[in-house]
């Protein structure tokens, strides 16, 4: 059964939330099948919005099954597909459709995804739309037309801890609290010290933090995001950890780091909670929480 988001957020307790990504195609079953397996277990469960630039079915479309199939969704919006209207518009159509949650993002460079002919918008910032979503639930858009009809948002935003230099990320994370964000989601992170040095930072700010976990199938995979994925950096000791496991066991490996993570982050007050992605392997999402002493969360 749904909860609400933002009741989690301000309640105290560890908030887990996680995503899913939507099919290339209308063949939304295994969606379908994750929102299952995530709505009871977790507070929130964004569905990406073309993640990576590449074309996908909507962050909206996700959304509305996840309301349908009783869970709390956190819709996803990136600037880079949509003018002012687009995005205002949208809003609009998430809040008629019962949809409380919106991660703000700028969105990725076209050039990386799979139609490099697209042209982007870009017409906003991420900062822009928080501000966007700000003022129409004073009942304005952004024309300073009335509108008829409001809506109300629990916003939020991201931000890359392990970001080299880290000054432009505290820049934009500062900016966005301003904006009205009231939720971080951060990418993924895995230097736990440095995480910490970072949250000393956001303490000072009134917006909760939930860490990003990117659950690490194999040591191929680690290499990879070091070397390819800006922001990321995945330790040497881990990387070891999942060359060291047996054949066929790194992704139960990767499950258990994940979880001595959570856990870890969740036993010393480091963050408000975690933001879980599987990134297409959402059914191992339980084993995960069951990793970290978190069976069937929902307030554990």
């Amino acid at each position: 059964m749904a909860g609400n988001f933002k009741e989690a957020l301000n309640s105290g307790k560890f908030v887990i939330s996680s995503e899913i990504g939507p099919p290339k195609g209308t063949n939304i079953d295994k969606m379908r099948h994750h929102i299952e397996v995530l709505k009871d277990i977790v507070d929130g469960i964004n569905v990406t919005d073309h993640q990576s630039s590449v074309m996908r079915f909507p962050s909206i479309g996700g959304c509305i099954e996840i309301k349908e199939h009783g869970g709390e969704p956190i819709l996803q919006m990136t600037c880079r597909d949509r003018n002012q209207l687009a995005l205002q518009a949208e809003l609009l159509f998430a809040y008629t459709r019962g949809i409380r949650n919106v991660l703000c993002l700028t969105g990725d460079a076209v050039p990386v995804g799979d139609h490099k002919q697209a042209k982007g918008v870009f017409e906003l910032d991420s900062v822009q739309l928080l501000r966007a979503v700000r003022q129409m639930e004073s009942g304005k858009d952004l024309g300073g037309n009335d509108l008829d009809g409001s809506v109300q948002f629990c916003a939020g935003a991201i931000v890359t801890p392990e970001a080299v230099p880290l000054e432009p990320q505290l820049i934009k994370f500062e900016k966005k609290v301003e904006a009205g964000a009231e939720f971080i989601q951060t990418q993924a992170i895995y230097d736990l010290d440095s995480f910490a040095r970072f949250m000393e930072y956001a303490r000072r700010f009134p917006v909760k933090v939930l860490a990003g976990i990117v659950l690490l199938v194999s040591a191929r995979m680690a290499k990879y995001m070091n070397e390819n994925v800006p922001g990321i950096s995945v330790p040497q000791a881990l990387i070891d950890e999942l060359a060291a496991a047996p054949k066929g066991q790194a992704l139960q490996k990767g499950i258990e780091i994940a979880g001595r993570m959570i856990s870890t982050l969740k036993e010393g007050g480091v963050c408000d909670g975690v933001h879980i992605m599987a990134i297409g392997r959402e059914e191992v999402v339980p084993d995960i929480l069951a990793a970290a002493g978190l069976n069937g969360h929902k307030g554990s």
